[in-house]
C-alpha cells in the first residue's frame, strides 16, 4: 500500500488561510493526524520552525519537526511516526545531500510505502521526482540532477509566480534535459495516491496545473478547493 504525495506549486501556504493544508491533513483520513514538519531546506530557520506551530496549532492535528543539524536524535523512527510529513520550500538539493547522509530519503519511502501523505511547496515539492528545476545551485534555474525519485519525472513550482520559471522549464523538457513532468502554479498542487495522479487542486482563481512534454504545455482543469 502506497500513500499520498501533495506537490505545492507556493503561494499561501503554512498559514492560516491556506486549503491546501487543509487538504494534505484530510487526505490522511484521521480525525487528529500527527503532522511532522521537516524545515530542511530552510536550513531549519527558528523562525519557520515557529511558524508552523503558530499555523498548525490551530488545525485539529498533532504538530511536530524534525532537526537534522548538529545530532538528530532517530529521524528514521520520528518520520515512521508520522501521519503527514510535510517538507519546506528552500534549497533542494541541499535538503536532499542531508537526508540521504541520515538516511531519511529511505525512511521517507518507507512512511510513504506504508500509507502516510508526504507533502510540501517549492523544494517540498520537487523532492518527491526524479528531477525538476531549481535555483539550489545558485541564482540561474537549471535542472535539479537527482530526486528522490518516488514520482516519475519532472517538476516545476511556481509555474506562474516566478517569471523565469515557466520559459526554463519547457526549455529544458524541450531539449531533453529534463524527462516530461508537471508544473503547479502558485496555490495549486498534485494529489498523487501511490505513482497515479489523482487530480489538480487549487486554492485560488486561476491557479493550475500543466502537463510539459517536448510539445509544450497541457493545462490540467483544476478543482477548486
Amino acid at each position: 500500500m502506497s500513500g499520498h504525495i501533495l506537490a505545492m506549486g507556493g503561494g499561501d501556504v503554512v498559514s492560516p488561510t491556506s486549503q491546501l493544508d487543509e487538504y494534505l491533513l484530510e487526505l490522511t483520513g484521521k480525525k487528529r493526524p500527527k503532522v511532522g514538519y521537516l524545515p530542511t531546506a530552510a536550513g531549519e530557520r527558528p523562525e519557520g520552525i515557529q511558524w508552523f506551530y503558530d499555523t498548525f496549532a490551530e488545525r485539529d492535528c498533532e504538530p511536530s519537526h524534525l532537526e537534522l543539524f548538529g545530532m538528530p536524535k532517530a529521524p528514521a523512527a520520528w518520520i515512521a511516526a508520522q501521519d503527514v510529513v510535510y517538507v519546506c520550500g528552500g534549497n533542494t538539493a541541499n535538503a536532499l545531500a542531508i537526508w540521504r547522509v541520515h538516511g531519511v530519503d529511505i525512511a521517507l519511502r518507507e512512511a510513504w510505502e506504508g500509507g502516510a501523505v508526504l507533502g510540501g511547496w517549492s523544494a517540498g515539492a520537487n523532492c518527491w521526482f526524479e528531477d525538476s528545476v531549481t535555483d539550489s545551485y545558485g541564482p540561474r534555474l537549471r535542472e535539479l540532477g537527482s530526486g528522490l525519485g518516488f514520482l516519475a519525472g519532472s517538476f516545476c513550482p511556481h509555474f506562474d509566480g516566478e517569471p523565469e520559471r515557466r520559459p526554463t522549464y519547457t526549455r529544458l523538457v524541450r531539449a531533453g534535459v529534463l524527462a516530461p513532468g508537471y508544473a503547479a502554479d502558485d496555490d495549486a498542487a498534485f494529489h498523487f495516491e501511490g505513482t497515479e495522479l489523482r487530480e489538480v487542486v487549487s486554492q485560488r482563481e486561476g491557479a493550475g496545473g500543466y502537463r510539459v512534454d517536448v510539445d509544450g504545455e497541457q493545462p490540467l482543469e483544476p478543482r477548486r478547493l
